[in-house]
């Protein structure tokens, strides 16, 4: 069932973006976990274009906010306003009511904009006026961010940071890709009008059906071993926190589920955890001059902490 509809949404995606089969599963793997992802790269790679596609292939409601220094919080969320020909208030609702946000550049937002998408992000409502309101479902954001060009931006602060399921870089395109893209774009700059492959209704069952890949005792504990080492490594400050360990537990199922297995391995384990806890951890200032990157500490983890066998 995953596995089928995954397929479905990837074929129609790669009408428009060319490979990447990795960034376009790891895409999916956010939607059925209903998380955030944060597409973190330098320019004209993609990063809109896989969110407009991602939007299109479903069936749900989609709003972009364009983050600038001038932003408010309530073009975010919303208002209230003074209706005078009903003599009352009356709530326009901003875009992040949607189910599926592109919020683009978010870092050049300042920080009190980026904070206005906290609360939907982890409660999946807004609150207004003391009034609170549900966000749809699914809801899903996808922000971007260019980690090149840093005048005139905002660093995330870790809060926020922790509220992405995933970071995923999607990296320059091959020679063969890029003759491909050019190929395909030759006669038009414009990509083709896609059309819905699930609906609404299709995506909120296969989440109901992630959430019910089995996950062994024994594979449970070695995701809490995997994410406590991070909190005991010598090279890193601020380890995964809690959250980061159910992020990793719901991706992993969502890795085996689009590969067509109802349980997972502890090869699931290892292929989302670079995405799941690399942003998440803060390195020591002593392993950062020794040239140590975040990348480096997961998979050095990974690769120490005993793997689970079957007895």
């Amino acid at each position: 069932m995953l596995a089928g509809a995954a397929e479905k949404i990837r074929a129609n995606i790669q009408k428009v973006i060319v490979g990447k089969d990795e960034v376009i599963n790891l895409t999916l793997v956010a939607l059925l976990c209903e998380g955030h992802i944060l597409l973190e790269d330098v320019p004209g790679i993609g990063k809109t274009t896989l969110a407009r596609t991602l939007a299109a292939s479903l069936g749900c409601s989609f709003r972009r906010i364009q983050f600038t220094p001038d932003l408010l919080p309530s073009d975010v969320t919303g208002l209230s306003w003074f209706n005078q020909k009903k003599q009352e208030f009356e709530f326009r609702p901003g875009p992040v009511m949607s189910q599926v946000v592109l919020a683009d550049e978010i870092n050049r937002a300042t920080p009190r904009t980026q904070s206005a998408l906290l609360e939907a992000m982890q409660e999946r409502q807004i609150t207004v006026d003391g009034i609170s309101r549900q966000l749809p479902r699914p809801f899903l954001v996808l922000a971007t961010q260019n980690p090149i060009e840093l005048e005139g931006t905002f660093p995330l602060p870790e809060a926020q940071i922790d509220r992405f399921l995933l970071r995923i870089a999607i990296g320059y395109p091959t020679q063969d890709e890029e003759n491909s893209i050019l190929e395909r774009f030759r006669r038009t700059d414009s990509a083709p009008e896609l059309q819905p492959v699930v609906s609404t209704e299709e995506i909120l069952e296969l989440i109901q059906a992630r959430s019910q890949i089995r996950v062994e005792t024994s594979v449970r504990d070695y995701i809490v071993r995997v994410a406590r080492a991070t909190r005991e490594h010598p090279d890193i400050d601020l380890g995964a926190s809690p959250r980061a360990s159910l992020a990793l537990y719901q991706a992993s199922q969502a890795w085996a589920g689009i590969n067509g297995r109802d349980y997972i391995l502890p090869d699931d384990v290892k292929a989302m955890a670079p995405h799941v806890l690399t942003h998440r951890l803060m390195i020591a200032p002593q392993a950062q001059l020794r040239g140590r990157l975040p990348a480096d500490l997961v998979n050095d983890i990974v690769d120490t902490v005993p793997v689970p066998v079957e007895s």
